[in-house]
């Protein structure tokens, strides 16, 4: 995928911020703040007094964190029909965000038991920007989701500093490519398909944690015979 066919909101949004330098500050800023919220959840939700269900509330805060100061639709769903430029997927009208999303963490609820962590993880990423319900935020809002969906699902706040999200914001073309595959085999063929993505998220939890070992010391070229 080409630098011109990335994809993005398309909402013509009059922008709070204009600067490109004040904007730069107040997303990383932001980015700090929406880990932060993420960290607070997964610790929260890992107490047994207080089972985990996905629930929109969660979503809207995550949006909240990463947009603040920067759209006047910080934590709400959009108002309005979107496109995504650089993608050939056309999200849902406005006014079925709200059902969409229920029927997600729906799904999500009735399948904690059965499914596992990165598939739940891949679902939420993918169907998030499939529906596509804010204005702006929705690639950042639906890897926090995603990470928040794998730590809880798994029993515990993964270990790394170069987390998924991270490695994505990094590199966004395999991320941007398993969008777009599971998009098209939804299209084509009624059938949604995952592997993709799941494959993605394996292959980056694997790297986030193996250098986890490496700054533990932990690489076999470091063993002693």
């Amino acid at each position: 995928m080409s630098a011109d066919q990335t994809r993005h909101s398309q909402a013509g949004e009059a922008e709070l911020v204009t600067d490109p330098d004040e904007l730069a500050q107040l997303e990383g800023l932001n980015g700090i703040r929406q880990f932060d919220a993420v960290v607070g959840m997964v610790e929260s939700f890992l107490s047994p007094d207080r089972p985990f269900k996905f629930r929109p509330s969660h979503l809207l805060h995550l949006h909240r964190e990463a947009l603040r100061g920067i759209t006047r639709y910080a934590g709400t769903w959009r108002p309005a029909d979107i496109e995504i430029g650089g993608s050939q997927h056309r999200p849902v009208g406005a006014h079925q965000v709200p059902e969409m999303i229920e029927d997600m963490c729906d799904y999500v609820n009735s399948s904690w038991e059965a499914k596992t962590a990165i598939h739940l993880s891949a679902y939420v990423m993918w169907r998030l920007n499939w529906i596509h319900p804010f204005t702006d935020g929705n690639g950042r809002t639906s890897r926090a989701a995603s990470y928040l969906i794998l730590c809880v699902k798994t029993g515990y706040l993964l270990p790394g500093k170069l987390t998924i999200p991270d490695q994505i914001s990094q590199d966004r073309t395999p991320y941007y490519q398993a969008l777009e595959a599971a998009d098209r085999s939804l299209a084509t063929t009624s059938s949604l398909d995952l592997r993709e993505m799941e494959t993605l998220l394996s292959s980056l939890l694997a790297r986030q944690l193996l250098q986890v070992m490496n700054d533990a010391g932990g690489n076999p070229a470091h063993s002693i015979a």
